[in-house]
């Protein structure tokens, strides 16, 4: 995940841009920055949030 924020809160606000403005899914977001899927899920979740699928946006 060295291409991506560390800290959790700018992590959820970078991917939740991304999301929106360029992948139409967190697959393909970590595809494209080669990172581990459940990783993001897993650290994103200590700060209380989770992926939604059909909103395509941490929550």
């Amino acid at each position: 995940m060295n291409n991506l924020p560390n800290d959790p809160v700018m992590l959820m606000s970078f991917l939740n841009l991304k999301l929106r403005d360029q992948f139409d899914s967190l697959d393909a977001l970590c595809d494209d920055y080669d990172v581990d899927k459940q990783t993001i899920i897993d650290k994103l979740a200590t700060i209380g949030f989770e992926y939604d699928e059909g909103q395509n946006q941490f929550k």
